[in-house]
């Protein structure tokens, strides 16, 4: 497999860590209500009594208050439990050595994403320009709107149960065009209420048009027979593996801009003479990242922002790293690497090579044209 590949690839990453990749759809362990406890069932439909089998169930700490729960018959699982939490929501327990080989590669995915992303736009700007209002336009409206609000993609179930929203299940009454300004106005992931503007004319042109279909949903597009189908999150997902050739997904969008405004944020501050004041720096700029993805400081240092930009801060090696990218012009402003991004882009690449990884770029499966 291309090493590139290999660092998007889930079942990859299983079989580095030594595990096999498994789901919650095989079958599995089962818990019951039993008296004041449970019990566990097995595929076979009998109970579970083997005693290092239910210890490890014991070790995975599941909630008493999930229901649902799925636990994998096999300890090398890279998935060790599933179940529903008291709001409904899908929770998971994974294998330890797993949530550390995805520690090691979630980050070197961001080397891999930003090398792609000068592609994935051409695309998405091809996509833009195609008549009518197929499938590939509205996703390609999505994608680049991901990108210039930060707006999460939306979950259907979210929309349902919290009234939150996101670009997917985005209602029309969400949304105002005037011109070529569209202002996005809606409650968010725990209730967070935003404004959002933005000024672009074909994305305003575009969403004219999504508002002018029949229906509540925003996003909506129109068949060869004429018929309207709904996106959801798992659409965007498809889509943006098939512009790129890779296993991106809608987070990696927030994922790199946490990290290019993290980065952009410590850079702007005067030069540190104390560890202290290093450190208050780094606080101060998570907040600010954290109020933009609309996360809480905590959620946004430690997923949204690459460890590599904050120790290159701390270790005071930001500065000259950055200094040497940010004096070229990127070569193409507009589908290219902006110079920011090219600067984040470089110091990922030393960080990843001073670790000894190998900095890779984009593999050349290939992705629809």
């Amino acid at each position: 497999m291309n090493s590139a590949v290999a660092v998007t690839d889930p079942v990859q990453s299983a079989k580095d860590a030594g595990l096999r990749y498994v789901s919650d759809l095989q079958p599995g362990i089962v818990r019951k209500r039993h008296g004041k406890g449970f019990r566990y069932v097995g595929p076979d439909g009998k109970p579970v009594r083997d005693r290092e089998v239910l210890q490890r169930i014991q070790s995975l700490v599941i909630p008493p208050a999930w229901t649902d729960v799925w636990i994998s018959t096999s300890p090398k699982g890279h998935l060790q439990a599933t179940g529903r939490d008291a709001k409904g929501r899908k929770q998971s327990r994974y294998h330890p050595r797993w949530r550390e080989v995805r520690d090691e590669t979630k980050y070197e995915r961001m080397l891999i994403f930003g090398a792609a992303l000068p592609a994935l736009r051409e695309h998405v700007v091809q996509d833009l320009g195609v008549p009518g209002m197929p499938r590939r336009k509205v996703l390609a409206t999505i994608a680049r709107l991901m990108e210039t609000t930060l707006i999460r993609v939306g979950n259907e179930e979210y929309a349902r149960a919290n009234h939150s929203y996101g670009l997917t299940t985005m209602r029309v009454r969400h949304v105002e065009v005037e011109g070529s300004t569209v202002t996005f106005k809606f409650q968010g992931k725990s209730g967070v209420r935003h404004t959002i503007d933005i000024n672009d004319r074909r994305i305003a042109k575009i969403i004219r048009r999504c508002q002018d279909l029949p229906g509540y949903e925003l996003f909506q597009y129109v068949d060869s027979d004429g018929e309207q189908h709904s996106i959801d999150s798992a659409d965007v997902n498809e889509y943006l593996r098939e512009i790129s050739g890779q296993d991106f997904t809608a987070k990696d969008f927030r994922t790199w801009a946490g990290t290019v405004l993290a980065c952009m944020t410590l850079r702007a501050f005067d030069a540190f003479e104390s560890d202290t004041q290093a450190k208050k720096n780094v606080v101060c700029a998570i907040k600010e990242v954290a109020a933009k993805l609309g996360n809480t400081p905590s959620v946004c240092r430690k997923c949204y922002v690459h460890p590599a930009v904050l120790e290159c801060y701390l270790s005071g090696s930001m500065a000259e790293i950055l200094k040497k990218k940010l004096s070229a012009k990127p070569e193409n402003f507009t589908l290219s690497l902006a110079n920011e991004e090219l600067a984040v882009l470089r110091l990922l690449r030393n960080t990843a090579t001073e670790n000894g990884v190998r900095a890779r770029r984009p593999s050349r499966r290939k992705a629809v044209s």
